[in-house]
């Protein structure tokens, strides 16, 4: 997993809300961590004993909202896993018809190809990254819109609270995974069986890349990648 991203914070030298930013163009925050567009976010590695405010790591209400936002979206992960895994072994189950050589082959095909552009490329170096630094940046003391917390996961995902971009990146993977499913399931067998394994394979790579690039933050002390976040304009004096 990459990680110190020319994106990412190296949080590990903080103390008492001071900051090292990864390169000169970024701009500091109150909260020791350094975001685009002056966007707040917290700091990791901040000692208890630094800013003492709402924004500090070991805030309960902080790292509860970045465990809601990353256990959810790996719950809506896992529950499209559960329901793909059944169809995607349904070749393989007594009585019934067997694969011939040329469906074993673009079945075996089909899940090395999801796993390194679903799975890596997809979810380890991308998605799974923006989840977990976006996750760390949801509870940001007593200002926090309350939305942002009940609504950690789609939150973190990117789907609202980004830059314009990030927004329209995630709206459309969202639309367009959607369409897929619906397209699959008028599939016959056993392409739809051959599909829905290595769409099961992709997930689950991601469901597992984004606990680990969580954990990895949690002991690093850094952000695995930019967290997108809007710009946010000063007012005029």
């Amino acid at each position: 997993f990459q990680q110190r991203r020319r994106f990412g914070v190296d949080l590990s030298r903080m103390r008492g809300g001071k900051s090292t930013p990864s390169h000169s163009n970024s701009n500091n925050n109150s909260f020791g961590i350094i975001s685009r567009g002056g966007a707040k976010a917290t700091s990791l590695s901040a000692e208890s004993g630094g800013d003492g405010g709402d924004g500090s790591s070991k805030c309960p209400m902080r790292m509860a909202s970045s465990v809601w936002g990353v256990s959810g979206v790996v719950y809506i992960l896992a529950k499209a896993i559960r329901r793909l895994v059944p169809i995607a072994l349904e070749p393989f189950k007594a009585g019934a018809v067997p694969l011939s050589t040329f469906q074993l082959s673009a079945y075996i095909g089909t899940v090395l190809m999801f796993a390194y552009a679903e799975g890596y490329k997809g979810f380890q170096c991308k998605f799974s990254p923006l989840v977990v630094s976006r996750s760390f940046t949801i509870f940001n003391g007593s200002g926090t819109p309350i939305h942002h917390v009940l609504l950690a996961p789609a939150y973190s995902m990117g789907l609202f609270h980004a830059t314009k971009k990030r927004t329209i990146v995630s709206w459309s993977v969202t639309i367009g995974v959607a369409a897929i499913v619906a397209t699959v399931k008028r599939l016959s067998y056993p392409w739809r069986n051959v599909l829905n394994a290595g769409a099961a394979v992709g997930l689950t790579w991601g469901a597992i890349s984004i606990l680990v690039h969580y954990v990895q933050a949690l002991r690093t002390g850094t952000m695995p990648a930019d967290p997108a976040l809007p710009i946010i304009k000063k007012a005029k004096e």
